[in-house]
């Protein structure tokens, strides 16, 4: 889609989403959800489906169900533009709708901004596989939750496969694996844990840091050229994944030896490259395409109804499939938190956090909401925000993605150090404690 046509089918989505929303704020009798996205800008492509799947689900749960247990939901969509400031401005204007649930902050950096007015507001944060990885010990992070996996259970994951694919981790001593990566918080996050699993393994760690939003690369595939890694790992996001592959192509960088991040990982990504991204393997944090029984019902009465977000064809890829992973979560979590104080009423982001902390999606109630091949199971508690930290990978054979590896679950061993030495200094710097039993309770 041209610019031109994107913005305008922006600005028309922001304000059937306004309309949708407005008229129902006065009787504050509907769970809200502030959508904070990105239609416009380099990282348009990708924003995009991911936030018409939450709408689609959101839609479809009106459609379907009559809400959650009669509790209809409404939302208003803010374009950030993945600008911090911007994300931070959406916020600050929709805390105080009524009947706020949650916010999905949609880029780590606003995520980072946002960490600190979260428990001021008492307004939770799903920072569903991006955000900060030490928020998985929720003893430490009582308001977010980056359910799914972090960056530092990605990077642990692609080194799991990167070693298998050569033999064994023993296999990668001597080796050199280079980190092409987005200069920014989302970017170097997985720093620290590629470092724990260098002086482990032995490989030597480059780090080449590539300035947002990613359309000038040519510096640092010289220096891929010059210094002839073995490995490249790819964390990218918006035009830069498809910039990188054009680069790697140009300078003979084999693709089947890039790993990308799973914001590396989906159709807008690779389409534009077509055959020059062959072989080019990225993690899959979840499943996707129509089969389910979830998208299924979403075309039958969301797309059906006349009422889709976005371009029918969308429905099913990669991160509209997340999008509505994302919204299916944050409505189980206000589900989980009416059981306790109130079915059919509307809940506040104290209770809706109770509720994320509370989770128990075994694969019976997943394949009962019609997730089943989308998700493993999620089960959170208070010292566990994460609730799941497995993935996959897939390839991409120059027209679709296919699976080329089984589940990996990222190494507790490696992770909990990590995780507990990183939110102990995060808590010593903001003169914090941890939470008590009682405290979990609350």
């Amino acid at each position: 889609m041209k610019l031109s046509k994107l913005v305008i089918a922006a600005a028309a989505v922001v304000a059937g989403a306004a309309s949708v929303s407005t008229s129902a704020f006065a009787q504050a009798k509907e769970q809200f959800f502030p959508l904070l996205s990105y239609r416009t800008g380099p990282y348009a492509p990708n924003g995009v489906p991911w936030a018409n799947g939450k709408q689609d689900y959101i839609k479809m749960i009106n459609a379907r169900d009559g809400g959650i247990n009669g509790v209809k939901l409404t939302f208003e969509e803010c374009e950030t533009g993945y600008a911090t400031d911007r994300g931070v401005e959406c916020y600050e204007r929709l805390k105080s709708k009524p009947g706020v649930s949650l916010f999905d902050p949609q880029a780590t950096g606003i995520t980072f901004a946002l960490t600190e007015k979260a428990p001021v507001d008492k307004i939770p944060l799903m920072t569903l596989g991006y955000g900060l990885s030490v928020a998985q010990d929720g003893m430490a992070f009582k308001w977010n939750f980056p359910y799914m996996g972090s960056y530092w259970t990605g990077a642990d994951i692609l080194v799991q496969h990167i070693g298998k694919s050569a033999g064994g981790l023993d296999k990668l001593k001597g080796k050199k694996i280079a980190l092409v990566y987005h200069d920014s918080p989302f970017g170097k996050e997985p720093i620290p844990l590629l470092q724990e699993r260098a002086k482990m393994h032995g490989f030597e760690l480059q780090m080449l840091p590539v300035t947002a939003p990613g359309v000038e690369q040519k510096a640092t595939w010289l220096q891929v050229r010059q210094s002839r890694p073995d490995y490249v790992m790819l964390w990218g996001w918006g035009v830069m994944n498809s910039t990188a592959l054009k680069e790697a192509q140009a300078t003979g960088f084999p693709r089947d030896k890039m790993y990308g991040v799973w914001w590396a990982g989906a159709e807008p990504d690779v389409r534009d490259v077509g055959d020059g991204a062959k072989g080019y393997h990225a993690l899959a944090l979840n499943g996707y395409g129509t089969q389910s029984k979830v998208i299924q019902d979403i075309l039958k009465h969301v797309h059906g109804a006349g009422q889709g977000t976005g371009p029918k064809d969308e429905v099913g890829s990669v991160l509209y499939t997340r999008g509505v992973i994302i919204q299916m979560l944050a409505v189980e979590a206000v589900r989980r938190a009416q059981e306790r104080f109130g079915k059919g009423k509307v809940m506040t982001g104290e209770q809706v956090r109770w509720g994320m902390e509370n989770l128990a999606l075994d694969q019976k109630k997943l394949d009962a909401l019609g997730f089943s091949g989308l998700m493993r199971p999620l089960s959170t508690s208070c010292a566990d925000h994460m609730g799941s930290t497995w993935a996959r990978v897939h390839t991409w054979d120059g027209k679709k993605w296919d699976f080329s590896s089984d589940w990996y679950q990222a190494d507790e061993q490696i992770l909990k150090p990590l995780v507990k030495a990183g939110s102990e200094k995060y808590l010593a710097d903001k003169k914090m404690t941890r939470r008590d039993a009682a405290d979990c309770q609350s």
